[in-house]
């Protein structure tokens, strides 16, 4: 039987349809723990170019290493399961945090640290007090006061107090990352590991994140105390695929998908560390200054990190629907994986791609 022409290209036109929706990519999930790509081969990857990335890591510092390629363990390598402290990774965290509570309308991002009553010991001055809690989620809140895990060296690259009026100047700041968590708790009534745990952690499906595993950093620098925890590679990679997935978890909507997607745009440039450019507590790349988002390492813009001294990070980089996780055992004095290193190893992995 002869079809009529509009009938055929009804046809035709469905089968299109039908097919690129059957080809669209399945997001895939770790469930109560991480699912492993049955090769390298499988997903696109060297094994023998992946082999070559371990042994260089193995030259290293290099305590953990995890490579997550759409949703699944393309490799991993180390102490994947032991918990190692975060150092400034935590600041990326309560950036995620902090979506939901804004999206509320519970966190105004426009309030100032005298609308919210927020000080220091020695006081902050009136200049100082105009800065908003966006100007500090940007690390360009123009407060230049002692804080919490925070050295001498660190302190005396800040200019002096007053110099810049809030939302001039950028500077990767742990007074600002402080003070947000003490805001974070005095508008939400909980505090951040608590937060952590009920927002992020348990929808997320962590396997071994605690409370427990949290402490409050006081040292008398300010009364804006450092919010540090321990963690594993393994965690650190699902919040990594949180992000990844636009903070959408199975379905389920963890941190608002417009607040991941305005936390890592590019809003300053961070040439004062040669680096390429700074979002809200996160690390952006950023094709502006023509410096680097990691030294050895070509990266797309799109590409957003946290990081943590000492040689820790999370890579997200949503051109390869990839999240890599680097962790070193800080715990004992003077291990380190310097950001040139840790370059080179993530350069590997990248050129691994078949």
């Amino acid at each position: 039987m002869r079809l009529p022409g509009f009938v055929v290209i009804a046809l035709i036109a469905c089968t299109l349809a039908c097919g690129s929706a059957s080809a669209a990519p399945r997001l895939v999930y770790p469930g109560r723990t991480w699912g492993h790509a049955k090769s390298p081969e499988s997903l696109g990857y060297s094994s023998a170019k992946l082999a070559a990335a371990r042994r260089y890591a193995d030259s290293l510092r290099t305590a953990a290493m995890v490579i997550v390629v759409n949703g699944q363990i393309l490799d991993e390598w180390g102490e994947v399961d032991r918990k190692y402290l975060t150092h400034s990774c935590r600041k990326s965290f309560l950036s995620a945090l902090y979506g939901r509570y804004v999206k509320s309308g519970a966190i105004d991002l426009e309030n100032s640290m005298a609308d919210l009553g927020m000080d220091d010991d020695p006081p902050l001055s009136a200049q100082e007090k105009t800065a908003t809690i966006r100007d500090c989620l940007k690390a360009r809140s123009g407060v230049f006061h002692t804080a919490e895990a925070e050295n001498d060296a660190m302190h005396k690259l800040k200019p002096p107090r007053d110099m810049f009026k809030p939302g001039e100047f950028w500077l990767y700041n742990n007074w600002d990352f402080n003070v947000l968590g003490t805001i974070f708790t005095r508008l939400t009534g909980k505090d951040v590991f608590q937060a952590l745990k009920e927002d992020i952690a348990e929808p997320i499906g962590m396997e071994s994140f605690s409370t427990a595993d949290s402490v409050w950093v006081r040292s008398g620098r300010s009364i804006h105390p450092a919010y540090m925890f321990v963690i594993t590679a393994h965690d650190m990679a699902r919040f990594g695929l949180l992000m990844l997935r636009n903070g959408r978890w199975n379905g389920n909507e963890v941190v608002p998908a417009d607040w991941v997607k305005e936390s890592t745009t590019y809003f300053s440039d961070a040439t004062i560390y040669r680096y390429d450019g700074y979002g809200y507590m996160w690390w952006v790349a950023k094709d502006h200054n023509k410096l680097p988002h990691l030294p050895n390492c070509r990266l797309p813009e799109g590409t957003y990190s946290a990081r943590g001294a000492g040689g820790h990070y999370i890579m997200v980089i949503p051109d390869r629907d990839m999240v890599v996780v680097h962790r070193v055992d800080t715990f004992v004095e003077g291990n380190n994986v310097t950001a040139g290193d840790f370059g080179r190893l993530l350069q590997m992995v990248l050129d691994a791609k078949l």
